[in-house]
């Protein structure tokens, strides 16, 4: 040991606390505004199903028409991996956690649709769509054949449907209500969002609600769709997204980039619209930027080009998936749009590729992270925070197993959600 170094200061302790005391109000801002990633599953994609379409057995049907679709056109690990580009080492075991999937768990996310998809009915028509809409879901959870998140999209707030979208939503949370409560992984999309206002007047909607069956504060929240300029950048220049999640009011889970109507809000022509234009970029570029810290999460957009067809137009279409999937990943949008159920096998091959190829770096790093022991990359614990997000997210998806991401970090899944959440407080890593 050394000699004892003399430590000497300056400042009365009083400065402490003064600017402690001035930037109470900023911790209280900072806390409010910023709370950090609920620590939750987030689902890889969202199916959409309009709302006269949905039937008790959609879920399944999309199922066993992905699986149909990859007899026919990729009957066996090799010939899929060869028309995506999979790795070989990586091929069987993609392959068999997607037909696994399918088998299992087809869709993780479900919104029936009552907007574009569904369009202008009239009332009585779309009344008994929403109620009937209602008792399906209800029935789902209560029979364990519900998607772990299901919901539906409204009809947005501009004047010339407000009055259908308000009603349209009271009948679908009344039907749940009556048929036994609000089920825990229910979502509700708000479409076209152009001014904060408007997600304002639906926080009134759903604050009016919860008064009206006894609900806690809160309970309801919302995506919020970003399918406008003006919800990127307001007329004032402002990020407007930024303003409609503060307008929500805690009660935003997500933001969804809606591919077509933004498109062709800035003038993109319809054969360049898709979700890696520039223009696409940059919309969600904003919205990850507002969303960040939040609690947020932000959604891409899907394609419209469906593997439908002879085989070589169906691996056409897989690639073109597969493709923008792992671009989307690569950005840190963990969540996208299928709209066919032809895009399920190359959804989660896309997602379970990603994740088994960088599961032993991302394990390794994690690691020695944890046992300090270095190595060739010098990790912070930010970064630890993110191998530990990363590491989760596949194992939701069914992309890793518990197990094996447990042997190779030694870390249980505790200790990951623990690395992972913004208020884990104090940390105490366990064996597995």
């Amino acid at each position: 040991m050394g000699q004892q170094e003399k430590v000497a200061t300056s400042l009365a302790g009083t400065v402490s606390e003064e600017i402690s005391a001035s930037l109470t109000a900023v911790d209280a801002e900072l806390a409010r505004r910023y709370p950090g990633d609920p620590g939750t599953r987030q689902p890889v994609h969202t199916v959409y199903v309009p709302g006269d379409v949905f039937e008790p057995g959609t879920l399944r049907s999309w199922g066993d028409q992905a699986l149909a679709a990859l007899d026919e056109h990729a009957p066996d690990a090799a010939s899929f991996a060869a028309v995506l580009g999979i790795p070989e080492e990586l091929a069987g075991p993609v392959h068999d956690r997607v037909r696994a999937k399918l088998e299992r768990e087809p869709v993780e996310d479900l919104r029936i649709d009552f907007e574009d998809g569904y369009g202008p009915r009239p009332d009585a028509e779309e009344d008994e769509a929403a109620a009937r809409a209602a008792r399906l879901v209800s029935e789902a959870y209560a029979h364990g054949t519900a998607a772990p998140y299901m919901g539906i999209r409204m009809k947005c707030m501009e004047a010339g449907v407000r009055d259908r979208g308000v009603r349209t939503t009271d009948v679908f949370l009344t039907g749940l209500m009556e048929a036994g409560g609000l089920p825990e992984g229910l979502v509700l999309t708000l479409p076209k969002v152009t001014y904060p206002e408007q997600v304002t007047a639906f926080v009134r909607l759903l604050e009016a609600f919860e008064k009206a069956h006894g609900l806690d504060a809160g309970r309801l929240g919302f995506e919020i769709q970003i399918e406008t300029s003006q919800s990127i950048l307001a007329a004032d220049g402002t990020a407007a997204v930024a303003r409609m999640i503060d307008a929500a009011q805690g009660r935003a889970t997500g933001l969804h980039y809606g591919t077509f109507d933004y498109s062709a809000c800035v003038g993109v022509s319809a054969a360049y619209q898709a979700s890696d234009h520039p223009a696409a970029d940059h919309a969600k570029a904003v919205m990850q930027v507002a969303a960040a810290g939040t609690g947020v999460r932000v959604s891409d957009g899907s394609t419209n080009v469906l593997p439908v067809g002879p085989t070589d137009r169906v691996h056409e279409a897989w690639r073109l998936h597969y493709g923008l999937t792992r671009r989307a990943l690569a950005r840190a949008y963990y969540q996208g749009w299928d709209m066919h159920p032809g895009h399920l096998p190359t959804r989660y091959a896309a997602v379970y590729a990603f994740y088994r190829e960088g599961l032993e770096p991302a394990a390794a790093r994690l690691a020695a992270y944890v046992a300090k022991a270095g190595g060739d990359v010098m990790d912070e614990p930010a970064t630890a925070k993110a191998l530990s997000g990363y590491l989760l997210r596949g194992i939701d998806c069914g992309a890793l197993d518990t197990a094996e991401v447990a042997r190779l970090t030694g870390l249980t899944r505790a200790d990951l959600d623990a690395f992972a959440s913004p208020r884990r407080g104090d940390l105490t890593v366990t064996a597995p």
